[in-house]
This record gives structure tokens, C-alpha cells and sequence, in this order.
């Protein structure tokens, strides 16, 4: 059974960097992309970015190219995000997904595809 857990939210302050986690168990590595999500109060749910388990390879959304970095570390089973030139509008409850067997053979960056769900990681961005 597939388990997702984030871990490395907290409070920076802009300009600032954090790391989050997402630890994965009970997956098929040659199948799966992980992306990452996140929600502000009020806002939609948004893709940030996604990485297919097997090829490594990774895409962004707009607002966090340059500045995010997605990767997955395969000894340990996390795919992490690094998240550096923080601003108070990266502000939002970060969420950890896995889409166990996209259609196309690439993530996207998308909120459907994305079946199951970690529990998320609160990130404030403030002086």
C-alpha cells in the first residue's frame, strides 16, 4: 500500500530557502511521477512542479521556475523540494502526490491525474 509523508515546512523569512520531503513506500518506481502542490487560503489547489520516478525528468509551473528544484533520491525513496528566494506569496500549505501510472509516460502538472495524497506541509513566508 502506497504511503506518502511530507516533512519541512515551517516559517522563513523572504529571501529566505526550505527544503521539504516527501517520503514514499509501498510504490513501483519504474511507473510513478510525484508532484508537487500547494493551496493558500482561499485559493485553488496549484501544481508546482512534478518529476517521473523513472527518467528523472521535471517540469515547473511559471511562478516557481528558478527558484524551485524538484528531485528524488532513490536509496531513500523521497522526492524533495527545494525551494529557495522564498516570498510571502509562496505562503500555502504544500502537498506531496503520486500519480502511479501516467497515461502519457510524462507528470504534468495537473491536479486530476494525481491519485493519491500526502497531508501536507504548512510553509510561511514572513519577516
Amino acid at each position: 500500500q502506497l504511503h506518502i509523508a511530507e516533512s519541512g515546512g515551517g516559517l522563513v523569512q523572504p529571501g529566505g530557502s526550505l527544503r521539504l520531503s516527501c517520503a514514499i513506500s509501498g510504490f513501483n518506481k519504474d511507473r510513478v511521477a510525484v508532484g508537487w502542490f500547494r493551496q493558500a487560503p482561499g485559493k485553488e489547489r496549484e501544481a508546482l512542479s512534478c518529476i517521473m520516478w523513472r527518467t528523472g525528468r521535471t517540469f515547473y509551473t511559471d511562478s516557481v521556475k528558478g527558484r524551485f528544484t524538484i528531485s528524488r533520491d532513490n536509496a531513500k525513496n523521497t522526492a524533495d523540494l527545494q525551494m529557495n528566494s522564498l516570498r510571502p506569496e509562496d505562503t500555502a500549505d504544500y502537498y506531496c502526490a503520486v500519480d502511479v501510472n501516467p497515461v502519457f509516460g510524462e507528470c504534468v502538472l495537473l491536479r486530476s491525474p494525481y491519485e493519491e495524497w500526502g497531508q501536507g506541509t504548512q510553509v510561511t513566508v514572513s519577516s
